[in-house]
């Protein structure tokens, strides 16, 4: 059989390039997680995890309360610096990103959901209404919309907010549990909240202009918390529970697929990411670490490697 040599050029390079990515993620199990970032990287608020445009990983309260860290480089050699101090008063908790790179922040000391401009790193409030509890969690459609979850834990209640491209606030519904872990289907034709207290996730269908209607019981668990989740491109859940120290993957009927063991027990939320979006990182409260494994799909916000909105070095404080 005659060999075929790749001469130096573009499809040698890409192939390269290739075998670098896929060879590694074959021999890596899949649902086996390890570590990512250390213990006491961050501290015990740790939560939020979420890949950016640019590829990389951001979680809450690196080091410190009130500030967002910026996590490099693959496991074992992952490295944790500062992204953003928020200004005082302001404690982060769940993080998304738009398509155009801006990062929402749930601020549950502030009240309010803030905005960050990835170049510059300016702090500023995107969201506030007088009835918000303390905002914990943040889901985005696929049109830009955000949904919070927005638990008043001494009560153990919560309510769940929509909140609009420009801001504009709608209380959908008061009177929940403890709401806690939210997501949008990737068709963005369903919404997911769960309460963490009660150990519900309920389901609503989402029409076209954002409203939410068919409430439904989706799942629920005899023990334990819930707290963040994130859906996979086919729309399977990937559930933090808190205490059990796991991740449970649902169906989007309803079924638990498998649960996902870690090291950490007191899971807090979940990103997908990685080179082909389908490394899961796990936010540990009782570590202040962050483990990883990978999954067999890709999730529905895995981030991406947009060059053009990396930040400036400078970590700018902002002001809202």
């Amino acid at each position: 059989m005659p060999t075929i040599e790749l001469r130096p050029g573009p499809l040698r390079r890409l192939l390269l390039i290739l075998a670098a990515i896929v060879a590694p993620a074959m021999s890596v199990p899949l649902y086996v997680a390890t570590d990512h970032v250390v213990d006491g990287t961050f501290t015990a608020g740790i939560e939020g995890p979420a890949t950016g445009p640019d590829g990389v990983l951001y979680a809450v309260n690196f080091a410190r309360e009130g500030t967002i860290g910026r996590v490099t480089g693959d496991s074992g050699d992952a490295r944790a610096e500062l992204f953003v101090q928020l200004p005082a008063g302001r404690t982060g908790n769940g993080v998304v990103f738009d398509a155009d790179g801006w990062m929402y922040v749930a601020d549950y000391t502030g009240h309010a959901v803030l905005r960050i401009e990835p170049r510059t790193r300016a702090v500023a409030v995107h969201s506030h209404d007088p009835r918000m509890h303390q905002p914990n969690d943040l889901a985005i459609a696929p049109d830009g919309t955000l949904y919070a979850s927005d638990p008043r834990w001494s009560h153990g209640d919560g309510q769940l907010w929509r909140i609009d491209r420009d801001g504009r606030a709608h209380l959908l519904e008061t009177g929940m549990g403890t709401t806690n872990g939210i997501e949008v289907s990737p068709d963005g034709r369903h919404l997911y909240v769960n309460e963490s207290q009660q150990r519900r996730i309920w389901a609503y269908d989402i029409d076209a202009r954002g409203h939410v209607s068919g409430k439904r019981l989706l799942i629920a668990f005899d023990a334990h918390g819930l707290d963040g989740m994130r859906a996979d491109e086919h729309g399977n859940l990937y559930i933090a529970r808190y205490g059990a120290g796991t991740v449970a993957i649902v169906s989007p009927q309803g079924a638990l697929l498998r649960e996902v063991v870690l090291t950490g027990s007191k899971p807090t939320n979940l990103a997908f990411g990685g080179a082909d979006g389908r490394s899961v990182f796990v936010t540990l409260q009782d570590r202040g670490a962050i483990e990883t494994f990978r999954s067999a799909h890709r999730g529905r916000e895995p981030g991406g490697t947009r060059s053009d909105i990396t930040p400036t070095a400078a970590a700018a404080p902002g002001t809202p």
